[in-house]
């Protein structure tokens, strides 16, 4: 098992090398971001002078082994635009985006997983037939569609709900106040509906493969209680895939909630992003690229060292 999580462990470093070389080649042959930063009638000694300021007037090899000092002191540069660390620019925006997408893939799962199993005992029910028809829906919304409708719905028309803010904070979430509930509600809904949509289908794809097994069939006849059949035995069995998709997908939701962020004006990471792509600020971009990159690494490997515990083939 050691054995296993340092062979994990390894990969997952190579691949964030790779990550940051192909991330850093291509903001280096972007732009010259110092023709955004200074004014028109700017002369040439003061784009030299703003070159060096930014230490982009080296090449491409040696800027790339000061940003891998600067990385391993934990240091990614200062940003052009803002004037400070970029890890402090992204990590100040960060825990909203974080918090959209945790309470959305966790509304995700506590119902798409209950659903799913529930339309795989009885996929000829009418109620099953239901379910699917909401999942397709889900699936086939497109997300700023979902949103534009909830704050039509609930903001405009019914004025129950606020359309855009974070709302009060405690202790980095807005989860904990009233406030900050009622500024949560529309954006996460807007963010799990694809979500829960998926592992909705998943779940029951999945559960109405493994209930056709012999083993199944075999529990049954010999009156394992149903329960125990669909919970334990079933559900256990078929969470192998259900777990990969769990982990791409919330990476996908740290990585792309922008348009659910610009829609209820949330003060996340993806507003940052695009406005450092826009003015070329190369710290930002980098810093934001290599969290996110983290981030998936981690889920994989999360993911990885899980298999072992729901499946044991897998630490053979």
């Amino acid at each position: 098992m050691l054995k296993y999580i340092l062979n994990r462990l390894f990969h997952s470093a190579i691949v964030m090398f790779v990550i940051s070389f192909i991330v850093f080649f291509i903001m280096f042959k972007a732009g010259d971001p110092v023709q955004l930063l200074l004014p028109p009638d700017a002369t040439q000694q003061d784009v030299i002078e703003m070159r060096h300021a930014l230490g982009i007037d080296q090449s491409f090899i040696k800027q790339y082994e000061a940003f891998l000092r600067n990385v391993a002191k934990g240091n990614l540069g200062n940003s052009f635009v803002y004037g400070q660390p970029a890890l402090d620019v992204v990590f100040e925006r960060l825990p909203a985006t974080l918090e959209l997408s945790v309470l959305a893939m966790i509304f995700s799962i506590i119902f798409g997983v209950p659903l799913g199993i529930i339309a795989s005992i009885r996929p000829k029910a009418w109620y099953s037939k239901a379910i699917m028809f909401l999942s397709l829906s889900g699936i086939s919304v497109p997300v700023f569609w979902t949103g534009m409708v909830l704050v039509l719905v609930f903001s405009v028309l019914l004025g129950w709900l606020p359309s855009s803010g974070r709302g009060e904070v405690y202790l980095f979430t807005s989860a904990f106040t009233w406030d900050g509930i009622k500024h949560l509600i529309m954006p996460v809904l807007t963010l799990s509906f694809f979500q829960l949509a998926l592992i909705l289908r998943l779940t029951r794809t999945g559960m109405m493969e493994v209930m056709m097994q012999d083993y199944i069939k075999l529990a049954t006849a010999k009156g394992v209680p149903r329960r125990v059949v669909v919970y334990y035995h079933a559900l256990k069995n078929s969470l192998i895939p259900l777990i990969t998709v769990i982990g791409i997908q919330f990476g996908q939701l740290v990585a792309f909630t922008i348009v659910t962020e610009t829609i209820f004006a949330w003060p996340g990471t993806g507003k940052l992003i695009i406005d450092s792509i826009q003015n070329l600020d190369r710290p930002i971009v980098v810093a934001y690229l290599l969290i996110i990159s983290f981030i998936f690494v981690a889920i994989n490997f999360i993911v990885d060292v899980l298999y072992t515990f729901v499946d044991p083939r897998v630490r053979v």
